[in-house]
């Protein structure tokens, strides 16, 4: 077995140490030395400034301002505003897709979302079997287990 040293204590109890350990140092409160400068970041490698997410640049593309002809006239709206009324254009041609698309947004935004007590009758006998074979399904494990 190896013996520990023999420690001489100062008169305060505490080992003999420099006079900076015994200031504002501890966790989280590195030795000034050791702190950060002013200016200088702990991952210089990381993120740039000024870097942006896909969802920001997608906001700002979807709202730039382009020029449109209406009518004989020009007006400026925003991209999202003229693929909107492109998608008003090919539903009032009779595309259904479009329609379809259009009026589900025009639900959403109004608030009124689908209910899930709005399904036709076809759809609930679906959901009806659909359920009865999982019960059967889970029966059927039940008994073999």
């Amino acid at each position: 077995m190896s013996k520990k040293p023999n420690r001489q204590r100062s008169p305060s109890g505490n080992a003999a140490r420099p006079a900076r350990l015994n200031s504002e140092v501890g966790y989280c409160r590195p030795p000034k030395e050791h702190q950060f400068k002013p200016g200088k970041s702990g991952n210089p490698k990381g993120r740039p400034k000024g870097a942006k997410n896909e969802a920001t640049i997608l906001r700002n593309i979807l709202n730039r301002r382009i020029e449109v002809r209406e009518g004989g006239r020009a007006r400026k709206i925003s991209v999202l505003e003229a693929m909107l009324l492109k998608f008003v254009d090919d539903a009032l041609k009779g595309n259904p897709k479009s329609a379809i698309f259009l009026l589900n947004r025009y639900r959403l935004a109004d608030g009124d979302a689908p209910d899930a007590n709005d399904i036709d009758q076809d759809d609930r006998q679906v959901l009806d079997a659909f359920v009865r074979r999982l019960e059967e399904d889970f029966k059927a494990k039940r008994k073999r287990s």
